[in-house]
């Protein structure tokens, strides 16, 4: 009996997907036929298709999964401790001391093998 619930439902999702494809396929078509209005109107209609696509999206299994990805990615981000402007600072200007060494033996050993290879090649 669930076999034959998730294989309708499976059969549901694909004509939701066709559904969502049709509005988007729609938003883009319209925002081109209607490029002579206001882009305010253009861009609360496309919006407002979006909106509607999406909610037939969540609609599918997929879809909810997906959701809940998001919501559950956005309860992780409260969790992350963020750092001080003091450290962000500290560790840009290592960073960049870092790079600037880092550049500066690449350069002398550039400029040191090209010196060679000058001797060697005449």
């Amino acid at each position: 009996m669930a076999e034959k619930v998730n294989a309708q439902n499976k059969g549901l999702d694909w004509l939701k997907w066709g559904v969502v494809v049709v509005l988007v396929g729609a938003g883009i078509y319209a925002n081109s036929y209607f490029a002579a209005e206001s882009l305010l109107l253009r861009t609360v209609g496309l919006l407002v298709l979006a909106a509607v696509a999406g909610w037939v999206a969540v609609q599918t299994s997929k879809g909810r999964a997906f959701l809940n990805l998001c919501l559950e990615a956005r309860v992780e981000i409260r969790k992350v401790v963020w750092p001080t402007r003091q450290e962000t600072t500290q560790t840009t200007i290592v960073v960049l001391v870092v790079v600037f060494v880092v550049a500066l033996i690449l350069w002398l050993l550039d400029w040191g093998l090209n010196g060679i290879v000058s001797v060697i090649i005449g």
